[in-house]
């Protein structure tokens, strides 16, 4: 049986390298999109340094030709996607009172008409195949709202709105859509803001602490695997308590 092939946009942040190094774990072939190539190469040696064998993939996600393009680079390269993961994602925060056109599209574009741009092209072959999981990583944010992240948070519920319509389209296609909601995640990122705010920010969430990137990984790869085939426009809310419903 051949490997299945895993593609991540976003592939190498902080949460995006979690997803890749647990996929190569789970004895996927790997590949990780990204938007900065001299980032991306540097990247990629690290984790082949470190065991992990990961493609990359130029793929900037706002672009829908673009993203056919390294789709296509993909298929012909690795192989036929089995397993979507939409992580790619940005913030540029600010009142919504004070808050720009370019600001708001940036985010959207993004953040969610992302997922369009991606899942468009991969789900008729999922689909033709009879197996495939796309998997939309949103936000605890997406489901209560933020001040100052009016753009963010859209873009974050959307992608709920998404997932719950197209998991109905191919439910009977062997093809699985779902969101996964991180609450505040230890990234690299989220781990150099100021000592003091991050007390603050983990002694706000019930459990205590933020989420480790790996907890996201391992929720994720249960969505991706064959015991999720009756999961399906569903939310895995992984936030610590932050959000019950």
């Amino acid at each position: 049986m051949s490997q299945k092939v895993a593609l991540v946009t976003g592939g190498t942040g902080g949460i995006g390298e979690a997803v890749c190094q647990r996929f190569v774990q789970d004895g996927y072939k790997v590949v990780a999109a990204y938007n900065n190539k001299e980032k991306a190469e540097a990247w990629r040696v690290t984790q082949k340094e470190a065991g992990f064998d990961i493609e990359i993939v130029h793929c900037p996600v706002t672009d829908f030709e673009a993203c056919g393009a390294a789709i296509k680079w993909v298929e012909d390269n690795v192989g036929p996607i089995d397993i979507l993961v939409n992580n790619a994602g940005i913030t540029k925060d600010g009142m919504f009172k004070k808050m720009p056109i370019e600001r708001w599209a940036a985010v959207i574009d993004t953040n969610l008409n992302s997922v369009f741009n991606m899942t468009r092209q991969v789900f008729e072959g999922m689909v033709e195949r009879g197996f495939g999981r796309i998997i939309n990583v949103s936000s605890l944010n997406g489901q209560i709202g933020q001040m100052g992240q009016v753009n963010y948070s859209s873009a974050k519920a959307g992608m709920h709105g998404f997932t719950k319509a197209l998991a109905r389209e191919v439910a009977r296609k062997g093809v699985t859509v779902n969101t996964i909601s991180p609450g505040y995640v230890a990234t690299p990122m989220v781990m150099a803001i100021d000592e003091e705010i991050l007390k603050k920010i983990a002694n706000g969430v019930p459990s205590g602490r933020l989420c480790k990137p790996e907890e996201i990984a391992h929720g994720i790869s249960f969505l991706a695997s064959d015991l999720a085939a009756y999961t399906t426009g569903s939310d895995l809310s992984m936030n610590g308590g932050s959000f019950m419903h």
